[in-house]
C-alpha cells in the first residue's frame, strides 16, 4: 500500500511542477509543434503550384518509392494511404490528390535515419490522381496511382 501512496504522491508532485512551469510560461506547449508551416504549399489551389511551393517541380519517378492505395475507395471521405520510401536518406515525403481543392493533403518531415513510412487517411472529392513525392539528399521523387470513388466524392 505504502508503494502505490509514494507512486501517487511522486506523479501529484511531478504535475505540480509541470502545471507551475506552465502558468509562469517558462514552458510553452507551442513548442511542441512545427515550429513553420509551409503556408504556399498548403494553400496552392492546384497541384502545379503546391509541387512548386515545396520544391518538387522537378520530381523524377522512382520504383523504390511505394504507394499503396485502393483502386477503388468505397467511402471517399477516408481514403486510406500508405507510403513507403526505400529511398535511402529520405527527409520528406508529402501525399498530394490532383482534384481536390487544395492538392496538398499532408507533409511529413524525418530526421536521424527515421523510417520514411506513413499510413494516413484522405478526402477525395472525385476520381482523382493521388501522387507522392519524397525528398532525399536533396532531390525529389515522385510516383502516384489513380484511385476511383464508389460513394460519389467527399460529402456525398
Amino acid at each position: 500500500m505504502n508503494v502505490i501512496r509514494r507512486t501517487v504522491l511522486k506523479s501529484a508532485g511531478a504535475m505540480g511542477v509541470l502545471a507551475g512551469l506552465f502558468v509562469t510560461g517558462i514552458l510553452k506547449p507551442t513548442l511542441a509543434y512545427a515550429s513553420e508551416w509551409n503556408k504556399a504549399a498548403f494553400g496552392a489551389k492546384d497541384m502545379e503550384t503546391a509541387l512548386k511551393a515545396i520544391g518538387a517541380d522537378g520530381a523524377v519517378d522512382s520504383k523504390q518509392l511505394i504507394l499503396r492505395v485502393p483502386e477503388i475507395a468505397e467511402n471517399s471521405a477516408m481514403v486510406p494511404v500508405d507510403v513507403t520510401s526505400n529511398i535511402p536518406n529520405t527527409t520528406s515525403i508529402a501525399i498530394l490528390v490532383m482534384k481536390n481543392p487544395i492538392p496538398l493533403s499532408a507533409q511529413f518531415e524525418f530526421s536521424g535515419g527515421a523510417m520514411a513510412e506513413v499510413s494516413v487517411r484522405v478526402k477525395l472529392a472525385q476520381i482523382s490522381i493521388i501522387r507522392v513525392v519524397a525528398k532525399a539528399d536533396g532531390k525529389f521523387y515522385s510516383t502516384q496511382k489513380e484511385v476511383k470513388v464508389a460513394d460519389g466524392g467527399c460529402g456525398h
